[in-house]
């Protein structure tokens, strides 16, 4: 017998502690060696006052066992609450999230007989990275946050992760046809980590189009990763249409901690009724006993659950009439693993774990080491909050307030130059972005000259809601044109 392995538990809200308690129930008939520390988590501790929706107590079992299996929590209606899904994964730096999404045809229905794909996700930075302002009565902003080590960390875990469960490629899906400089960035960079594995084929989408051929064609597909929004979004479509979101399990993988979950919600409305299908749950907590070194019981567990699915015992919310053979509750569903402990599938392809480590142990190192870039700066945005007229009557106005050496050279709305030589059909709202330049090409800019640039701005009036330096880099310009630019 191994020895025990420490990890915690939440047994979450709804139908959260319905699920857990039956995915425990089949682990400890499965023989798993597990010493569980139990934490209280979501709405209870959000209702107390807490707004992050977990106790510095749990804090500590976390970075003490460094393992979480967790259930559905539910977030309280209103304003004040923060994400606590998004707080532990950035707090703990559970940067890949994976979730695989595979058909169990015949027995679960589906369009899809032959999909087996694993969504490989950014998960702590992207548009998730909530920094979002109100700027203007009419414009907010959310800011998308793309660092190279960021990138290089998911895209080499899912390189990884290919390497070590034989799949043969993994394809990159990114929006770097508009978003040309952050999605550009981590589209060149899975570039560069692809050519360090030659043994796996790589390919890139652009992410409309690939996401039309996930959900059409996901046979093509292998492993994909992609960055925290796209994940978010598609991985959930691929669930679905691999059979059912109620049957995938997923894995947080940090450097240290690691948790795993169902990707469903709490579902309060069928919490009480032994009606909730644990499976997804269950499955989240097979990559947990991978993890931590226990692939013969993931195995078995596995493969006891596959059994009874091929045997046609099925909750509600997969029962299908001349498919399935018994609909059963939470309690009994569980049951009916257990009793098929020991046995594989006969239909269905059996699995087969072996230990799969938690971080990258590979030649390379996760993130690179890069000589950094010279950094000059060479101009400025300034964005101003300003409803007085159109964009020429603007241009007019501050076009003399430039201070020193700088000039303004263009006005854009949204992301369309609007002056000089816009098109009276262009909307434009109350948030412009107003470039100022040297007057002489190729010299640099001081911050000295911005401070009084906008001081001038803010003497005649207007409102510089904020500022965006402009940088190039290594001579290479840092900064993006706009439309029409």
């Amino acid at each position: 017998m191994s020895e025990f392995v420490s990890i915690t538990v939440a047994h979450g809200d709804g139908i959260g502690p319905e699920i857990m308690a039956a995915t425990l129930h089949i682990l400890k008939a499965a023989g798993a060696p597990l010493k569980i520390e139990t934490i209280d988590i979501g709405e209870k501790v959000y209702l107390a006052g807490n707004s992050a929706g977990i106790e510095d107590s749990a804090w500590e079992s976390l970075r003490r066992t460094k393992v979480f299996l967790k259930a559905p929590i539910t977030t309280p209606q209103g304003g004040g609450f923060k994400s606590l899904n998004v707080t532990v994964r950035k707090t703990l730096g559970l940067y890949a999230n994976v979730r695989p999404c595979v058909s169990y045809h015949p027995f679960i229905e589906t369009k899809h007989p032959g999909m087996d794909v694993v969504i490989v996700r950014e998960n702590e930075e992207d548009l998730y990275a909530g920094i979002e302002h109100r700027q203007t009565d009419q414009v907010v902003q959310c800011l998308k946050i793309i660092s190279r080590p960021g990138s290089e960390k998911i895209v080499r875990y899912a390189f990884e992760y290919a390497r070590r469960h034989n799949r043969k490629k993994v394809t990159a899906f990114t929006k770097d046809n508009i978003m040309k400089m952050t999605d550009g960035l981590f589209h060149k960079v899975f570039d560069e980590i692809a050519a360090q594995y030659p043994e796996t084929e790589n390919e890139h989408w652009i992410v409309d189009i690939g996401a039309a051929k996930l959900a059409d064609t996901p046979t093509v597909f292998d492993c994909v990763v992609m960055p925290n929004l796209y994940g978010d979004v598609l991985s959930d479509v691929a669930a679905q249409i691999a059979g059912s979101v109620g049957l995938a399990g997923s894995a947080n993988i940090g450097e240290n901690i690691a948790m795993f979950e169902a990707i469903h919600g709490s579902a309060p409305r069928r919490a009480g009724q032994n009606l909730a299908n644990p499976s997804g749950l269950l499955l989240g907590a097979v990559m947990m006993l991978v993890h931590i070194n226990l692939p013969e019981v993931a195995g078995q567990v596995h493969n006891a659950w596959l059994r009874t699915i091929e045997d046609g015992v099925h909750t509600y919310d997969i029962f299908k009439e001349g498919i399935s053979k018994e609909k059963v509750g939470t309690k009994e569903f569980a049951e009916a693993v257990v009793a098929r402990l020991g046995q594989t599938p006969r239909i269905l392809k059996s699995v087969q774990y072996q230990q799969v480590p938690s971080k990258v142990e590979a030649g390379e190192a996760a993130v690179s080491k890069r000589t950094k870039a010279k950094k000059e700066l060479v101009g400025v945005d300034v964005f101003l909050d300003w409803d007085k007229g159109a964009a020429n009557d603007l241009g007019a106005a501050i076009r003399d307030l430039a201070a020193g050496d700088l000039k303004l050279t263009m006005i854009s709305n949204r992301g369309v130059k609007v002056w000089p030589g816009g098109h009276a059909e262009t909307f434009c709202s109350d948030h412009w972005r107003c470039r100022f330049l040297p007057s002489e090409s190729g010299t640099s800019v001081t911050h000295a000259q911005i401070v009084t640039l906008l001081q001038r701005i803010g003497e005649a009036g207007y409102d510089p809601i904020k500022t965006e330096n402009l940088y190039n880099f290594d001579g290479e310009r840092g900064y993006s044109l706009d439309q029409g630019a």
